[in-house]
């Protein structure tokens, strides 16, 4: 069943478009991510599905109703969908208990079952002053929940936060769907973030939408380097001008060059099916170590998860996948 269906979105600023032509549907309970560089019209998009913003073209449809903006309507904003913007604010110097109180019409076991998924009830006697930037995060959803919307819009919400608070949050946004049955929207630039928890994926660029659809999709197969660079690293090499590749390579690659996640490359055995190549470079990474091996005028990126290699040496690498770009 479709929730929302965004169509032909267009918004100028001026002369020149901070949105051109944005179009997708959202299923109820499916989770989609809006991922891009900073200024490529993701925040606009949001508050514009929130009815926050005005479009220039085109129409938003939630639960078969047409979204209207904030030229059409006194007070904006549209009944069931709530929009946590990534510059909210709580009242300053009250308790958690009466910021939450307000306008609250849920019984007394529907409001602590929202405190209880955003992991909140120890937090309600305290005041708003006297909280992290994560415990803030997670009262402000809360205050949105008790509105019980049926769409929520989150606009960066792990900005700012280490890594402890971050993980709640993460935990928390996942019950609200899992508990709670409300269908969520988020917006992040952390890649870990996005592809653990969304269906579907839009990537926009400069107010345009270059691709879309699920994380495994977009990461493994992107439509050219903007997108591959914000899912994590890569390996962009022309079997043409690197011979040493070709013998790695099955298809026939005409004009098209390899792209590579780290993932796909394994240190080997010298055999018919790897190349020689030198370490130049070794990162520590926690639970994995990255190494940069020279190949020729190449360098590609590697992961293992135990390295007993320095640099300079001489090592042997095979590929498990790649894909044409």
């Amino acid at each position: 069943m479709t929730l929302l269906e965004v169509s032909q979105i267009s918004k100028r600023a001026e002369t020149e478009f901070t949105l051109e032509t944005i179009s997708f549907s959202q299923r109820k309970l499916q989770k989609i991510a809006i991922a891009g560089e900073t200024g490529s019209g993701k925040s606009t998009l949001m508050k514009i599905i929130a009815g926050l913003a005005q479009p220039d073209e085109g129409q938003v449809v939630f639960e078969g109703k047409i979204i209207e903006g904030p030229q059409d309507k006194l007070i904006p904003g549209h009944p069931g969908i709530s929009y946590l913007s990534q510059h909210f604010e709580l009242p300053k110097f009250l308790r958690v208990e009466q910021v939450l109180a307000y306008a609250n019409t849920l019984t007394d076991r529907e409001a602590n079952t929202i405190y209880e998924v955003c992991e909140i009830t120890h937090l309600l006697k305290r005041r708003t002053d006297q909280l992290s930037g994560g415990e803030r995060q997670r009262i402000a959803l809360a205050k949105l929940l008790i509105a019980s919307p049926r769409l929520l819009l989150l606009d960066e919400p792990f900005t700012n936060l280490d890594m402890i608070h971050k993980n709640t949050l993460k935990a928390v946004i996942r019950n609200i769907g899992k508990e709670l049955k409300i269908t969520c929207m988020l917006i992040s630039h952390d890649a870990v973030d996005i592809l653990s928890w969304a269906d579907q994926i839009v990537v926009m660029r400069d107010g345009k939408m270059v691709q879309k659809g699920t994380p495994e999709k977009i990461y493994r197969q992107p439509v050219n380097e903007y997108v591959a660079g914000l899912f994590g690293k890569y390996t962009i090499i022309d079997p043409r001008q690197s011979p040493e590749f070709s013998k790695l390579v099955k298809a026939d690659t005409k004009s098209k060059r390899l792209f590579i996640r780290p993932e796909h490359v394994s240190i080997a055995k010298r055999s018919k099916t790897s190349i020689a190549g030198k370490v130049s470079r070794i990162n520590f990474c926690g639970s994995y170590y990255e190494l940069e091996v020279a190949i020729a005028r190449d360098h590609i990126i590697v992961t293992t998860p135990a390295c007993s290699l320095k640099q300079g040496d001489a090592v042997y690498i095979s590929l498990s996948e790649y894909f044409l770009l």
